[in-house]
């Protein structure tokens, strides 16, 4: 495992290449021996720098949960990231690019609590018992590790490269939708990228969640009430550009749009 030393000298590189959207060497060339566990150090030295320094965190975001997005990365676990108030879009912005590095779109669902939800073995049940409304949305993918033959450690401890949420309009209370069968089409410029549906997501999106649960509880965390999560991508992740117009489509549960400028 890494010195407190290395980890904290890590987190601030991380921190002043998200500061210059610049890309860092893999920590994984760099210290082969670095473990998930010294990745989730870092990224939580990275969050308390930026709590400190009057960002307010809102929530988290699973990633890699999906069989798609495994394959997409060629990492086999899930990991998660948090999220900050200055990071929320609504549906229909129009996003300057250039506060991100290698930047690529997700399909998902974001679940927003009504109570607390801690421990291991949680159940699909108990997270939709937990969840105010779901709602849809897209991620922005943000990273500052260089991208060729990244493992999960490089990912995590650059924050699950999570970047931005954008947000749709249309909330649904669990009991209301069969939140396995969402599905989503997402288009670029009026194409079609990627087609997938919502239990492509470990089989149920709040299976994402549960697991979230039981890996905050390792840390002595837990997911509060009225947090947002953002429970995995159910596409693969689509490259954007400059002057890219994004759209995807949820069926019932409505759309979510934006354009990068």
């Amino acid at each position: 495992m890494l010195g407190q030393d290395v980890i904290t000298a890590l987190a601030q590189e991380l921190a002043e290449a998200r500061r210059t959207r610049t890309v860092v060497p893999r920590i994984t060339a760099r210290y082969p021996g670095a473990t998930v566990e010294d990745s989730y150090a870092i990224q939580g030295v990275w969050r308390d720098r930026m709590v400190a320094a009057g960002r307010r965190q809102i929530g988290r975001k699973i990633g890699l949960t999906s069989r798609a997005m495994q394959e997409a990365t060629g990492i086999d676990e899930p990991d998660y990231g948090v999220m900050f108030d200055d990071t929320v879009y609504g549906s229909g912005a129009a996003i300057e690019i250039d506060r991100f590095s290698n930047v690529r779109v997700e399909v998902e669902l974001a679940f927003v609590l009504r109570t607390p939800l801690e421990g291991p073995g949680r159940t699909v049940e108990d997270v939709l018992d937990a969840t105010d409304h779901v709602v849809p949305a897209l991620e922005v993918l943000d990273s500052h590790v260089e991208m060729e033959g990244r493992t999960i450690v490089d990912t995590i401890s650059d924050n699950a490269a999570y970047g931005a949420i954008v947000l749709g309009t249309t909330r649904r209370r669990p009991d209301e939708v069969d939140l396995a069968w969402v599905p989503g089409v997402l288009s670029r410029n009026g194409e079609v990228e990627e087609t997938g549906v919502a239990a492509g997501v470990l089989g149920h999106p709040a299976r994402g969640v549960a697991w979230l649960a039981g890996r905050l509880h390792r840390h002595g965390e837990r997911i509060e009430a009225g947090e947002t999560v953002l429970a995995g991508s159910f596409t693969r992740p689509v490259w954007v550009a400059r002057g890219d117009e994004v759209r995807a489509d949820y069926g019932t549960m409505g759309d979510v749009r934006c354009r990068f400028v």
